[in-house]
């Protein structure tokens, strides 16, 4: 039987220990994955750090992939007439893909910070070519999910709300430079442009010095969330370009000045979507919802979910150009060694990018 090796999480707030593990075959509607580059996200150290969602150790963690399908599983698409467009063909398909470990109780298969990883289908997209390299692929997976999750939960992603085309609304995102941020305002602003929109401008809170990047990837305007008149900024903002805001991407920073902004308008049904969930400590505010942000518990639903996120919206954009990995990578070294330096890294705090470990060539 074939092995690899992988960073293993031993104890809760312990190290990961490089082990060698038997390699899995995929199941039904699953791919196996050479990794190639794995991503950072906040969770990985809460996960790391306080054990959240493990159930048992020694188990194997971690989101973001990017990597080759060595094999695929029974229902897999293959290059049928009918399989729309998302093909994954062994040793040829580069992907990038969501790890599947928080949806299968932390089995150590499906987490991503090893050299082999099975992933669902539907957690996976095939990148249009190789202009996008296996630390950008890593960029994707987490930021994508979270980042449409926000406007389908809110009924905005495809068409269900908001209104009719000559509405007049800003759509807001709260820390616009963190990772799922970033893909928060390319997506507000691909609903920007849709002719049937009732979404006229995209708004943005980030650090000074992450103006011009927000900006860059469609922000019309961008304000600086330590700015402490920046409720009022964006109010009277909104109210110069003849706009409301009743609906938020709370990505990162503080909830209330979301609220209080939203607030503001006096809107009917006014609502925030937080990543991943409402803080516990949040105060109610009348008029103003704020939502969790977490995939269907479902199982067959969630994967339409991912089907869409991954298989759809990202690969038909990423194709066409429309979106881009964003934040730009840093790498944090090679090998699945680094992964505890990132995380520690990661824990103490990074502005606009995103750490990445290098797996394999």
């Amino acid at each position: 039987m074939a092995n690899h090796l992988a960073a293993v999480a031993v104890a809760k707030g312990q190290p990961f220990e490089v082990q060698t593990r038997p390699t899995p075959s995929p199941g039904p509607g699953e791919l196996l994955i050479a990794v190639k580059s794995v991503a950072l996200n906040p969770v990985d150290v809460y996960m790391y750090n306080m054990g959240l969602f493990i159930p048992k150790y020694p188990t194997t963690v971690g989101f973001d992939i990017s990597g080759l399908v060595l094999e695929v599983g029974e229902g897999v698409p293959t290059g049928d007439a009918d399989d729309d467009g998302v093909v994954f063909q062994p040793g040829i398909t580069r992907v990038a893909a969501y790890g599947a470990t928080l949806w299968k109780s932390c089995d150590p298969d499906y987490g991503a910070f090893q050299e082999r990883c099975l992933v669902p289908w539907q957690y996976a997209v095939p990148l249009p070519d190789e202009s996008i390299s296996w630390n950008q692929a890593a960029t994707l997976p987490m930021a994508v999910e979270v980042g449409l999750n926000a406007w389908d939960t809110l009924g905005i992603l495809r068409g269900e709300e908001g209104g009719s085309a000559s509405s007049k609304e800003a759509l807001l995102i709260w820390g616009a430079s963190s990772s799922v941020g970033t893909m928060g305002v390319q997506s507000a602003r691909l609903l920007r442009e849709d002719a049937k929109s009732p979404f006229a401008a995209v708004y943005a809170t980030a650090g000074a010095s992450n103006h011009k990047y927000v900006s860059s990837l469609g922000a019309d305007r961008v304000f600086d969330h330590k700015d402490p008149q920046v409720v009022d900024t964006i109010v009277s903002a909104a109210k110069e370009d003849g706009l409301v805001i009743r609906y938020c991407f709370y990505a990162a920073g503080q909830l209330a000045p979301c609220q209080a902004v939203l607030s503001a308008f006096g809107e009917k049904e006014a609502k925030i979507t937080a990543a991943p969930y409402v803080p516990p400590d949040a105060e109610k505010v009348d008029g103003v919802e704020v939502l969790s942000l977490l995939p269907s518990m479902d199982e067959g639903e969630r994967l339409k979910q991912y089907r869409f996120w991954m298989g759809t919206w990202l690969r038909e954009n990423l194709a066409k150009g429309l979106v881009k990995p964003s934040p730009e990578p840093t790498v944090v070294g090679k090998g699945l060694g680094v992964i505890s330096a990132g995380i520690d890294k990661l824990s103490q705090g990074v502005s606009c990018t995103k750490l990445i470990i290098e797996v394999e060539e």
